[in-house]
């Protein structure tokens, strides 16, 4: 396959050391997705692109040559800086890992990218990101091919009820929930409120968490995300990251 110069916008989701002077990166762009850049001699003496901008939550322009399974970064140059700290910072970091570890290399969701700019504008401002999180997760799962059922039972196809209790199972959707089969119950009021983007009271709020980490667990093939460990550190905290 020739190579390809490629410029656009895009963002760093994370990036490691290779070789002495070297960095990988594994970065997110509108018309590419996911892709992996070799940036030489980036943490040497003299070099063109700052390795402080080869970092998370910075939007780039970048210059890019593709070819083989890790492109060549030829430039970058540093367009918005997303100022996050604290709760904000560490669910903009859930979400990275959650892109590396779901998205496949070279498949584009600009609508997916879209919304991570969405988010990270969202986190700045905002002092609760739980809801902005079970959002994107949504958002998520619906580009990867997992969109969760949310507004319908799934045997009957009958609209859920908000008064209503469910069981959800990640292979079918929304169930009637009875207390002798077993399994957390849900409320119809939490799923139609993440169908329709209003945001839900608290109870409906953590329902949902567990409910979107039940659905992502299934796709991370058993394999928990390094920020689940770091939430569960701060669980005691209200709206923890994940």
């Amino acid at each position: 396959m020739p190579a390809i110069a490629i410029e656009t916008s895009g963002y760093v989701l994370h990036a490691r050391a290779w070789r002495e002077t070297s960095l990988l990166l594994e970065c997110f762009t509108p018309g590419q997705g996911r892709i992996g850049l070799v940036a030489r001699g980036v943490r040497g003496a003299r070099t063109r692109t700052a390795r402080a901008d080869l970092q998370p939550l910075r939007r780039l322009r970048l210059s890019f040559v593709t070819g083989g399974e890790m492109g060549s970064l030829r430039m970058a140059e540093l367009e918005t800086l997303h100022a996050l700290h604290g709760e904000a910072l560490l669910a903009a970091l859930y979400v990275n890992e959650l892109l590396v570890r779901l998205l496949a290399r070279d498949d584009a969701h600009p609508h997916l990218f879209g919304r991570y700019q969405r988010l990270l504008d969202a986190l700045v401002v905002t002092r609760a990101s739980a809801w902005p999180l079970r959002c994107f997760e949504r958002d998520l799962l619906e580009a990867i091919g997992y969109a969760p059922l949310l507004d319908t039972e799934a045997e009957t196809g009958a609209p859920l009820r908000p008064d209503g209790r469910y069981v959800y199972r990640p292979e079918m959707g929304p169930l009637p929930w009875r207390p002798e089969q077993g399994g957390q119950a849900i409320r119809g009021s939490a799923l139609l409120a993440l169908a329709s983007g209003r945001q839900p009271d608290a109870a409906d709020l953590a329902d949902l968490r567990r409910l979107l980490r039940q659905l992502l667990s299934a796709q991370l093939g058993g394999r928990p995300l390094t920020a689940w460990s770091l939430a569960s550190l701060a669980r005691a905290r209200p709206h923890a990251a994940g």
